[in-house]
């Protein structure tokens, strides 16, 4: 099944802050499952899977407790999106001789259009791997050198981040609509129905008019 990149974005943001997530780090969610649906990957199947596992885990938990070294968090398990937020604003570390390494990573699929974002900001393709993948991206193309299963493992054990010096100009470029997961639309959906208030009885007479004629 498609959908817009637009109901994709909304679904996401209301799906992530159903989870538990803040404002914030929703709408980065929403930016990030955008992005990648419009690059036909498996954000929307990422975001799913990992909203079930940090469900009501505090954020602090699977944050990066420094940004100096392998990045770890306190749970052992990394969010990408704490760390891929932490990455976009610390984009410069990209630019140091080592590669920025994060250890543990729930669902890596989710950090690359942060590194995407990051690459513009210090205008420089930014390469990810893992596994046996290998992302490239200058922001807006991308470029995956395999596409084997591991593109959306649950966990990365060491993935790292460093400038994409051979970064291919005729690399893919976004299109308009994502092919999503129908189950994986369904868990969305479920996180979603999260942000609603339950009806009231004063609600429903809200909804349907005043309750009383006014008729005289």
């Amino acid at each position: 099944m498609t959908h817009s990149l637009n109901e994709i974005e909304a679904t996401a943001k209301r799906a992530a802050r159903g989870a538990g997530l803040s404002w914030g780090i929703a709408e980065e969610a929403a930016k990030a499952c955008r992005w990648l649906a419009s690059h036909k990957l498996p954000g929307v199947t990422a975001l799913a899977e990992l909203l079930t596992l940090i469900d009501g885990v505090p954020h602090r938990n699977v944050s990066p407790i420094s940004l100096d070294g392998a990045w770890t968090a306190p749970s052992g398990r990394l969010c990408p999106l704490a760390s891929g937020t932490a990455l976009n604003d610390c984009a410069e570390l990209l630019l140091k001789e080592k590669p920025i390494e994060m250890i543990n990573l729930s669902y890596p699929l989710l950090l690359i259009p942060f590194a995407a974002w990051a690459s513009v900001h210090i205008n420089t393709p930014v390469k990810v791997s893992w596994s046996n993948v290998t992302i490239s991206t200058n922001g807006k193309c991308i470029e995956i050198n395999n596409s084997s299963p591991h593109i959306n493992v649950e966990i990365a054990t060491v993935l790292s981040c460093y400038p994409a010096k051979d970064f291919q100009t005729g690399a893919s470029k976004p299109g308009m609509r994502g092919i999503i997961e129908p189950s994986a639309w369904v868990r969305l959906t479920e996180f979603s129905d999260r942000t609603y208030a339950p009806a009231t009885d004063a609600s429903r007479r809200l909804g349907a008019g005043s309750g009383n004629s006014d008729n005289d």
